[in-house]
């Protein structure tokens, strides 16, 4: 698998990197593989009288791939044959290319030993050791991921666990997934799915993970300091459009107003995370059928944008490339 085929030795030879190497080359150098590897090692399988499976750190850097770009198990395999950079990646040549049914079965792999919620959570161990992760408030929101509302398929029905929901004035079917965010760093912290007619506030006690001092949320969560049972929580809940509108013109008006704008300043940073996943990571509708598989997916995705939000503070920790260039 290390030999160098006579196309990549020439892709090698090229003058300009591109996008996609330079992303890829950034990523390689945060992931936590070991810890990673540690996590999946014990499940994966081992060489035996049947075909000698892939090492265990190619598939997992293809499956990594896979969710970087948005691609299909098909697509994926497709992409290893076509592009050198992502074959590089994968430490694989093209006499050696998982086919599609391999990059499913790992994928699987990870769904039924519930290993999403693990990787996840030694990526923010990592995180939390080198100090990039706080932990002394939360910001809670949630954003609806569309699905397909179709019923042309075998069942003649849409997904059962998905439900439909109306936003303003626009109704959409699909899932909710609702995260808590670190306030100083803006890293994720929770992953929870709900289907996308569930209220934001009953699973407002589920995305906080119990050190947080202060608790910051939109309007839709009205009402959640009386659901959660701990009393030194400071909560700053936005107030709702309708009550600052109602309010008399003077100084109490204004100072509420100060105080709204600060506060949203602070709760805009649960939307770099979306911003990463939804534009970044091109996750923008769910791609399997039930919350168990969209979950997995999603857990792996917040892990690695969290990674990739804090790439360069893992890959210059002093500062040293930052004070030089100051």
């Amino acid at each position: 698998m290390d030999q160098m085929s006579f196309g990549d030795a020439e892709y090698a030879a090229k003058k300009k990197a591109t996008r996609r190497e330079l992303f890829l080359a950034e990523v390689d150098k945060v992931v936590p593989w070991d810890s990673l590897l540690k996590v999946i090692e014990p499940f994966y399988p081992v060489a035996g009288r049947g075909r000698r499976p892939y090492p265990v750190q190619v598939v997992v850097r293809v499956q990594l791939m896979q969710n970087w770009f948005g691609l299909s198990d098909p697509a994926m395999e497709e992409s290893l044959y076509e592009i050198s950079s992502m074959r590089k990646f994968a430490k694989l040549t093209l006499q050696a290319i998982p086919d599609e049914t391999t990059i499913l079965n790992f994928r699987r792999l990870i769904e039924t030993n519930d290993l999403a919620p693990m990787i996840f959570d030694r990526v923010n161990a990592l995180l939390t050791r080198k100090g990039l992760m706080l932990k002394r408030g939360s910001i809670v929101d949630a954003t609806i991921i569309p699905a397909p509302s179709s019923t042309k398929n075998a069942d003649r029905q849409r997904d059962p666990e998905m439900h439909q929901t109306k936003k303003g004035n626009q109704w959409y079917f699909g899932m909710q997934a609702h995260i808590g965010v670190d306030t100083d760093s803006g890293l994720v912290h929770t992953v929870v799915t709900r289907a996308a007619n569930e209220a934001d506030i009953e699973v407002v006690d589920e995305l906080l993970h119990g050190k947080e001092k202060v608790v910051h949320a939109d309007a839709g969560y009205t009402g959640a300091d009386k659901r959660v049972v701990r009393k030194t929580l400071t909560w700053k809940i936005a107030a709702k459009r309708g009550r600052l509108k109602a309010m008399p013109e003077g100084k109490e008006k204004d100072r509420l107003q100060v105080i709204e704008t600060s506060n949203a300043r602070i709760r805009a940073r649960v939307e770099n995370p979306f911003r990463v996943v939804k534009r970044q990571f091109v996750f923008a509708k769910a791609r399997f059928r039930g919350l168990t598989k969209n979950t997995a997916q999603l857990m792996m995705l917040f892990a690695l944008s969290n990674l990739w939000m804090v790439r360069k503070q893992l890959l210059d920790p002093a500062g040293k490339l930052r004070a030089k260039y100051a």
